[in-house]
């Protein structure tokens, strides 16, 4: 029986789909995408996935870690060249990049201002220690502010507070509201850790800087006692030590700290000092040489560092200066003038040296450097120093502000060799009374400087009465400056 096929034909060929014009355009355009991501890959315009980030993100730690190594070695601050030269790091600068990672992190905080406060030992002058110090008071405060129970937060509070009091800048009335301050957080850290050592030495500290000798040894030989491996109170200690005249002890303290820190300079500039009043007892003392070794020591060290630090060459200077070698002394301070030409407290140093030296005509430019300021063609002794290769141009000095007694000191030495170097065809007797007349109004309660000042005065008296050329004679010496 035949049946009639009903329903789809059968197909043994392959159904082909009718063509889509919509379907063709996506498979072009995917495929044009496709091309020009793998010429922009090429180009570098686009970076493949899951590449590791060209500066990989630093955990705070890391950085912690940095900056105690910087300090450890002794690099607790090298300022940056001038650009395009690179920076250069250091423990202050590692820190402050640890805290811009973790901001909240006290004990860093607290690190910081240590260090920042420390590093005042290793600045000439005392605005940029002032600023330095209250740098040190900013962050010590923001460890507080994060963490108010921490007794080593608190003493370190105390260390700051005083060191900062004690700078030249501060009036008299602020400075005792200080210590007193720093003598509460002291005792407040105690109270929060009886075995705190740090709180004991720096308790000790401010009482020293209160004029309690007595007390203030004590505490701190209990803080060395209690922490025999404690930097800060070897420092301490030999810090009061030598404020009341016992060198020797002194000296021994500072070699302790410098055992346990042995490249921080400043100590190697302490040791050399007490050797230095040591030797200013005895005639001819060989104690000078012992002086000179721990201040080269300290340059020394600076310079494996690459830190351009003027005050292990200052002291080194004063030293030759004090022996009468005075060439040696002066070829030290145009040293360390060469490291940090724009101070004006360093021209200052020069100069004395160079008064002492009987170069009067030398020290008369750079003592104005230090007292009136300088452009960099006024600048003499900087223009020499390029001469010599010890700097790449001469430049331009702002004078120091009659801020405290030892600019009082510049200040007097500078308008005196004016006063002595004048001549009737050559008079430099109004700029000598300008500045003398400053040191008289604002330190008339000092009778050595007011009696150099008139003595001075009287050269220029002389000179203006009488047309006849004032014999001459060496200025009068002043007693050396109080010690930063």
């Amino acid at each position: 029986m035949t049946r009639e096929i009903i329903g789809k034909r059968p197909n043994f060929r392959p159904v082909r789909p009718a063509s889509n014009i919509y379907r063709l355009m996506l498979l072009l355009g995917l495929i044009l995408a496709g091309v020009w991501m793998l010429v922009s890959v090429q180009r570098g315009a686009v970076q493949p996935l899951f590449q590791p980030t060209p500066t990989p993100t630093r955990m705070a730690e890391s950085y912690i870690q940095e900056a105690e190594a910087y300090f450890l070695s002794g690099k607790l601050y090298d300022p940056d060249p001038p650009p395009p030269a690179p920076p250069r790091y250091d423990a202050i600068d590692t820190y402050q990049r640890a805290l811009q990672v973790d901001p909240n992190n006290a004990e860093a905080w607290a690190k910081l201002a240590r260090i920042q406060t420390y590093s005042v030992s290793l600045l000439s002058n005392d605005v940029a220690r002032l600023n330095r110090l209250e740098e040190a008071l900013e962050s010590i405060n923001k460890a507080v502010e994060l963490d108010p129970e921490n007794s080593d937060i608190r003493a370190i509070r105390a260390f700051v507070l005083d060191w900062y009091a004690s700078n030249l800048l501060i009036p008299e009335d602020r400075r005792q509201s200080l210590l007193t301050e720093a003598q509460g957080e002291a005792l407040q850290a105690y109270q929060l850790n009886q075995n705190n050592a740090l709180a004991l030495a720096y308790y000790a500290e401010v009482l020293l800087d209160q004029q309690n000798w007595s007390q203030a040894e004590q505490y701190a030989a209990q803080a060395v006692a209690l922490a025999p491996n404690s930097m800060d109170a070897h420092r301490i200690y030999g810090t009061i030590l030598e404020s009341t005249g016992q060198y020797n002890s002194a000296i021994k303290q500072y070699l302790l700290a410098a055992e346990i820190n042995p490249n921080l300079t400043f100590l190697y500039v302490y040791v050399g000092r007490n050797y230095v009043r040591l030797a200013n007892n005895i005639p001819a003392s060989p104690l000078y040489g012992r002086a000179l070794d721990y201040f080269a020591k300290a340059a020394s060290i600076n310079a494996q560092l690459g830190v351009r630090n003027p005050i292990p060459n200052l002291e080194i200077a004063k030293t030759y200066a004090q022996q009468g070698e005075f060439f040696i002394a002066s070829r030290n301070a145009e040293r360390a003038l060469s490291y940090d030409p724009t101070n004006a407290n360093t021209y200052g140093q020069l100069g004395i040296i160079y008064i002492k030296a009987r170069n009067y005509e030398g020290a008369m430019p750079v003592l104005q450097c230090a007292v009136r300021g300088c452009t960099a063609e006024e600048n003499e002794v900087a223009l020499n120093l390029v001469e010599e290769g010890l700097l790449e141009s001469s430049v331009s000095v702002e004078g120091l502000q009659l801020s405290n007694i030892s600019v009082a000191y510049y200040y007097v030495q500078y308008g005196t060799v004016l006063a002595f170097l004048s001549r009737a065809n050559q008079n430099y007797c109004p700029q000598a009374r300008e500045v003398l007349m400053e040191v008289r109004e604002q330190f008339s309660y000092d009778n050595i400087l007011v009696s150099i000042v008139d003595d001075s005065l009287g050269i220029c008296n002389r000179l203006d009465s009488s047309t006849a050329p004032a014999t001459p004679r060496p200025p009068p010496t002043l007693p050396a400056p109080p010690q930063p």
